[in-house]
């Protein structure tokens, strides 16, 4: 779980940087968040962000 959390925030600040970088790039994997709309976009973005903290914090230390 350790792993997925890791991976999920990776891909969830990712997906929160890149539409800063150039806007104007739609990459595949971050059209289908864009069709609920910008601001539902963003929430989608940060919860999945935040998912993958809570996951990686909660499992840190177990082994």
């Amino acid at each position: 779980m350790k792993e997925l959390g890791l991976g999920l925030l990776i891909i969830g600040l990712i997906s929160l940087v890149l539409p800063l970088i150039n806007p104007n790039l739609h990459y595949a994997f971050l059209t289908w968040i864009e069709n609920w709309g910008t601001t539902m976009a963003w929430i989608i973005r940060g919860g999945i962000a935040l998912l993958g903290l809570v996951l990686w914090l909660g499992f840190k230390n177990r082994d």
